[in-house]
């Protein structure tokens, strides 16, 4: 292991550290219970890392900035508990979800209460960052929230553009890796020009992000993956790939895409392979692999344009978005 590997994993202990002996509050036990479980099912702590990482590029000692990092990944997790009930998820990284072990409504208050937690974490932020923290937070926050209204009404829309999704993932995923990292840098006190550039190298790397998990939907190894190929394709989820093949599908490709669509009953894995032959015809794969290419070559022209005192930081996170765009789950 390599020593910014190292770095990444000593953080990320002392963060998971911090993070389990953290207390929401005893009682009553039903509404803090499922706040200290959803937080106890793990998951890769990308966004409170990205601001632990972000805050070393200008001053060492990332400990003392644990509590407001953490409140990046509790408005993560509040996210998360409400999306569950939306979509009526049975599981949340390989376990029951929070409405499935309680109740619904137990995981709505429960998902409320996490975001005044959120704030909590918050106050111990310098008084005189307090105001541009917050006004950024809750700006990002907001827009997490369109992001999942402008979802969820794709879902019910014959014809959802290219940009319209673009914008869609921005929101809905992207801006809250930009704000971890804008985050950071405003802790530390850096130049207020780093700080943007080091949101927009976030939005630009989330939006890849995303592209990228649409494309592995459709193309992963089974055996890397984790989880069933092709589940976007079955549940016609409106991703890059299918909205891309409806763009630019004409004859036998478009009448077969259509009828696959608007099938009710069918066989998932006949669907899943006719659909991807369609991807196949129409070179989806190339086209969203070049899309994905186009913004994770603007993120990292954001990010080589800073000029930063630790240059060991700026590799560590360097290598850390380089393994999440080359990931292959």
């Amino acid at each position: 292991m390599n020593q910014n590997k190292k770095d990444v994993s000593k953080i990320l202990q002392e963060l998971e550290n911090h993070i389990q002996e953290y207390s929401y509050g005893k009682s009553p036990k039903e509404l803090y219970e499922p706040i200290s479980y959803i937080m106890s099912l793990g998951g890769k702590r990308i966004r409170p890392l990205l601001t632990l990482l972000a805050y070393s590029l200008y001053k060492e000692e990332y400990q003392k900035v644990f509590t407001p990092a953490m409140a990046v990944e509790v408005f993560h997790n509040f996210t998360l508990m409400h999306d569950d009930i939306m979509d009526d998820a049975p599981l949340r990284r390989g376990k029951a979800t929070v409405h499935e072990k309680w109740n619904a409504n137990t995981a709505i208050l429960s998902g409320d209460v996490m975001l005044v937690k959120a704030y909590d974490m918050l106050l111990g932020i310098s008084p005189d960052l307090l105001p541009e923290c917050l006004r950024l937070f809750n700006k990002t926050a907001a827009e997490v929230c369109e992001g999942q209204q402008h979802d969820m009404n794709f879902e019910t829309m014959n014809t959802v553009t290219e940009d319209l999704y673009i914008d869609m993932i921005r929101q809905k995923t992207a801006v809250l890796l930009g704000f971890a990292l804008q985050f950071g840098a405003i802790l530390a006190g850096a130049p207020k020009e780093d700080s943007e550039k080091l949101y927009n190298f976030g939005v630009n790397i989330g939006i890849g992000f995303q592209l990228k998990d649409d494309l592995l939907d459709v193309y992963a190894d089974k055996e890397k993956f984790g989880k069933q190929v092709g589940g976007d394709i079955i549940s016609n989820k409106k991703t890059f790939l299918l909205l891309k093949a409806k763009e630019i599908a004409s004859g036998e490709n478009k009448v077969s895409l259509e009828n696959w669509i608007s099938a009710k009953e069918f066989d998932k894995v006949e669907k899943v392979n006719a659909v991807t032959a369609i991807y196949n015809n129409l070179g989806i794969k190339n086209l969203t692999e070049s899309k994905m290419q186009e913004y994770f070559d603007m993120g990292f022209s954001q990010y080589e344009n800073l000029k930063v005192p630790n240059q060991d930081a700026y590799q560590t996170l360097m290598m850390l978005t380089k393994d999440l765009v080359n990931r292959e789950k």
